[in-house]
């Protein structure tokens, strides 16, 4: 999915990481119904993983609760929207 590889210093990568989630979720909405827009939903979810722990490894504790409940909103909206 992204262009480029992800930059090697960590805040960086951090933010990357955050902005490749929100457009692999964004992508999921324009996918076509089924295997493609769940790639792109399983796409979003490595990229918050990542971030989450990167944030942790980083000791940006309210960032990775942030991003875990944005994690978690997001498998919310698949669940109720994009599973048949």
């Amino acid at each position: 999915m992204p262009a480029e590889p992800p930059p090697e210093d960590t805040a960086a990568r951090l933010f990357w990481l955050k902005a490749m989630a929100e457009e692999a979720y964004s992508q999921m909405y324009d996918a076509p119904f089924g295997p493609p827009a769940a790639a792109r939903y399983s796409d979003a979810k490595e990229f918050l993983y990542d971030a989450i722990g990167l944030a942790r490894r980083l000791g940006k504790e309210d960032e990775a609760n942030r991003l875990s409940r944005r994690l978690d909103h997001i498998k919310a909206v698949f669940r109720s929207q994009f599973q048949g």
